[in-house]
């Protein structure tokens, strides 16, 4: 397959107190990414609170976002703690219309490398989905050096790996770094959106974003400054958004995105407890941060 590179949206995954996906909501979420034409849509990734979710909730979601995504490639998350149980996921995901899985090394016991490659190894065998690999030490508290990743994308059906972006001065070597140890047509991709401009003009393949799951205009808008070397461009647009990512930085981004999907788009979805909505002190940020954005931005 051909990696979908680009702006990759992140939306929420609207479901109810007990955990059943609100199949409405999600399509009031997904339609805007869709008419944007965003060039994929990254579901059930940590914004869209895959791990709180059941099996069979996490298929309904799937299959609501492959019927109507049409030519748009869906990026489902199919982390687990277990290897079998996320061999079962890719295969769900797979089935239900997904074009790659998005794979992180979840764990409670602290893993080593070794058990990383042989679980990300075994998905990519008995799933036969491509496989996009998940770094994210903030929430798995495991690391991928670039000699694992290198190591990864030489497994058939690793194709991508999707990176925490670094502060912008070490982004260029970062990248530089992990290119050198990946094969050749491997995908190199950046979240963390307040970084994750400076990705894509060091020559990153993709951008992973929280807010172009809310954004898309803005977000592509960005992504394509990048990727015609209109690098003030980007940078101009990004700085834009400043407010919005220092509400990401303060209060995570989980908690503001469901608050602005909650102002924007009237869902009423609530975050999966234990995590709580903003308070309202912090909620009147958020209000004052996206009243005070350009009217185009929004």
């Amino acid at each position: 397959m051909k990696y979908p590179d680009g702006l990759s949206a992140f939306p929420i995954t609207p479901a109810n107190v007990d955990g059943s996906v609100d199949l409405g909501a999600l399509r009031q979420v997904l339609s805007p990414l869709l008419d944007a034409r965003v060039d994929s849509i990254g579901l059930l990734g940590s914004t869209g609170t895959y791990m709180y979710l059941s099996r069979e909730e996490r298929c309904r979601a799937i299959e609501t976002a492959a019927d109507m995504s049409g030519p748009v490639p869906i990026i489902a998350g199919i982390g687990a703690l277990r290897t079998d149980d996320a061999v079962r996921l890719a295969q769900d995901a797979r089935s239900a219309g997904a074009s790659a899985g998005l794979l992180a090394p979840v764990s409670y016991t602290p893993l080593t490398d070794d058990e990383v490659f042989e679980h990300f190894s075994t998905v990519a065998r008995e799933s036969g989905l491509p496989l996009c690999i998940y770094d994210n030490p903030g929430t798995t508290h495991f690391k991928f050096t670039s000699g694992l990743i290198g190591r990864l994308s030489r497994i058939e059906r690793i194709v991508a790996v999707k990176s925490p972006a670094p502060e912008p001065a070490g982004i260029k070597s970062h990248h530089a770094e992990l290119r050198a140890a990946v094969r050749d047509g491997f995908s190199l991709g950046y979240s963390g959106d307040w970084n994750s401009v400076e990705g894509l003009i060091a020559g990153a393949s993709t951008w992973y974003s929280v807010l172009g799951g809310l954004f898309p205009h803005t977000c592509l808008s960005m992504v394509r400054a990048a990727q015609r070397n209109d690098a003030d461009e980007a940078r101009r647009l990004n700085a834009t958004l400043e407010p919005v990512w220092s509400l990401f930085k303060e209060f995570s981004s989980l908690r503001v995105v469901y608050t602005i999907a909650e102002l924007n788009h009237a869902i009423h979805a609530k975050p999966p407890r234990p995590i709580l909505p903003l308070a309202p002190s912090a909620r009147a940020k958020v209000e004052a941060a996206l009243a005070g954005l350009p009217s185009g931005l929004r």
